[in-house]
């Protein structure tokens, strides 16, 4: 069975591997949650809500597949198993059932930020081990603070 080489010092691949593994299970939960949002939110404001909630989930959709794509391209193996993301999220829940526009505006605003905040301690941990994985994680976060910004100018 062969393996992928890494280019990384091992602690330096560790510490990346870290990064790149909760970047992962923040942006698979962030597509699931905002899907749900997208499917069960109701209110004066629908359509728009609707619509930019996709926009939302595709780009978290392609940033996962690039976070763990990079992963393994160092040698380390994602896992974004539902298990996974069950298991080790720490990314805020929403509601069951319809979901009024502004409380999704809110609840939405509330996740991207969290999400957000860890995404910038990401960056700075991969700082010294692996500058081109820090360089992924802070194209991320910019697409990530557009759509948190775009999100909380409806509150």
């Amino acid at each position: 069975m062969s393996t992928i080489t890494s280019p990384l010092k091992p602690e330096d691949k560790k510490a990346v591997a870290t990064a790149l593994q909760g970047a992962l299970i923040d942006l698979l939960d962030l597509s699931l949650l905002t899907k749900q949002a997208h499917w069960n939110v109701i209110g004066h404001n629908f359509r728009s809500v609707h619509l930019q909630l996709d926009k939302i989930v595709s780009a978290a959709r392609k940033h996962a597949d690039t976070v763990a794509e990079r992963a393994v391209a160092l040698g380390c193996n994602p896992d974004g198993r539902s298990s996974t993301v069950a298991n080790t999220t720490e990314v805020p829940q929403l509601e069951t059932g319809y979901i009024n526009d502004g409380k999704v505006i809110a609840a939405m605003t509330d996740i991207l930020g969290s999400i957000i905040r860890r995404m910038r301690e990401r960056i700075t941990a991969t700082e010294k081990p692996d500058l081109v994985t820090q360089d992924l994680l802070i194209e991320i976060t910019r697409d990530l603070e557009k759509h948190h910004w775009m999100i909380e100018a409806q509150r």
